[in-house]
């Protein structure tokens, strides 16, 4: 059986939802949990809450 070795450095992760349903706030634990695991960089609410990529489809 073949071994599996990832060789991508990111994981895409999204989520759908009515608006104020909480999934900024689930993406930022997502990514503070795989950040104690050392498995990714942790980004606050804020940081995703105010990502360039939000404001230019008028998100946020």
């Amino acid at each position: 059986m073949a071994k599996f070795e990832r060789t991508k450095p990111h994981v895409n992760i999204g989520t759908i939802g009515h608006v104020d349903h909480g999934k900024t706030t689930l993406t930022a634990a997502i990514t503070k949990a795989l950040a104690l695991r050392g498995k990714a960089q942790r980004m606050n609410y804020e940081d995703i809450d105010n990502a360039p990529e939000e404001k230019a489809r008028g998100i946020t």
